[in-house]
């Protein structure tokens, strides 16, 4: 018998797939729905075909990080599902909640398969990014070559992915977590607006306070994977994704290692600033990020006082 557990779905913009998700979350002794002021009728769709979840409504987008500390303070029981609206369960929950019975254990995280079926390598499991890791990333030298040494690491691509083992980081998308862990490290942070890293750095703190991280290949959520991003301009998601990669690097890496992200983001925006000159709204966006590289956050930067889980 596993102890009760409650599932947080963070939402945006998810009608059309949010009454899967919900669908699948039957056994779930807890599922809230917290709904980052979408446009579209995904709090309709819940209520009337999930009345027994309780929604959140949110008048502004406060982001995921904050989004799913709220649904954590709106729970009691003792493990929390993280699940994005586009992932849909397809095996019971069982295999989660029992990797989170071995010791140090404090969070477990599924595999993610597409609608084919097979697992998404490369985002279903990664490796804590290291500074040369994002500098490959600003670089974009990974995309010149993929199967690159440092991308290999950071991605995963060699891992046993049949194989339940202890990890650094499982997606976001789908994680369980001991509530006991998540108030022992703050929960999310809600720094990291509105999406973006907020996952991997909280698997880097539970790490860095003692707990293991599983990753369980048993239970599985077929996922579909960006779908609220449609609704996000060319120049919010570079501004979103640069100032929220420099936020963990400066949170999480030595002054020398920070400059050095630091000098990459900034080469790389003006590469693409210089192969963009084509187009005013791509040149705008590496403009924005050349700022965020330099220092020159003031315009961009949202500025919260984090909520912290107790």
């Amino acid at each position: 018998m596993i102890p009760p557990v409650a599932a947080v779905v963070v939402s945006c913009n998810s009608a059309a797939e949010i009454g899967d998700c919900l669908a699948s979350l039957g056994g779930v002794a807890e599922v809230v729905v917290v709904d980052n002021a979408s446009a579209d009728d995904t709090r309709q769709v819940v209520s009337r075909g999930h009345p027994q979840v309780r929604v959140i409504a949110n008048r502004e987008n406060r982001g995921f990080a904050a989004a799913a500390n709220q649904g954590v303070s709106a729970t009691t029981c003792p493990l929390v599902l993280f699940l994005n609206p586009d992932a849909v369960l397809t095996t019971g929950l069982a295999p989660l909640a029992t990797a989170l019975e071995a010791p140090g254990v404090g969070a477990a995280g599924g595999r993610l398969v597409d609608s084919e079926g097979r697992t998404q390598i490369g985002f279903t499991v990664r490796a804590f990014p290291t500074a040369w890791s994002l500098i490959w990333e600003a670089l974009l030298l990974h995309r010149l070559w993929p199967r690159n040494p440092v991308n290999r690491r950071y991605r995963c691509l060699d891992l046993d992915h049949e194989q339940a083992q202890d990890v650094d980081q499982p997606a976001g998308a789908f994680l369980l977590a001991r509530r006991e862990a998540l108030e022992a490290v703050g929960g999310w942070d809600e720094r990291f607006f509105p999406l973006w890293f907020e996952d991997v750095d909280l698997c880097r703190r539970w790490r860095q306070a003692g707990y293991r991280i599983r990753y369980v290949p048993d239970c599985q959520a077929r996922h579909r994977g960006a779908h609220s991003l449609a609704a996000i301009s060319v120049v919010q998601k570079q501004i979103y994704w640069y100032r929220n990669l420099l936020r963990y690097s400066d949170k999480h890496f030595s002054i020398p290692l920070r400059l050095m992200v630091r000098a990459s983001v900034a080469l790389g925006a003006v590469l693409r600033f210089v192969a963009s000159l084509g187009s005013r709204r791509i040149g705008n966006a590496y403009g924005k990020v050349l700022g965020l590289a330099l220092g020159c956050q003031a315009a961009e930067e949202r500025r919260v006082q984090p909520h912290v889980l107790t």
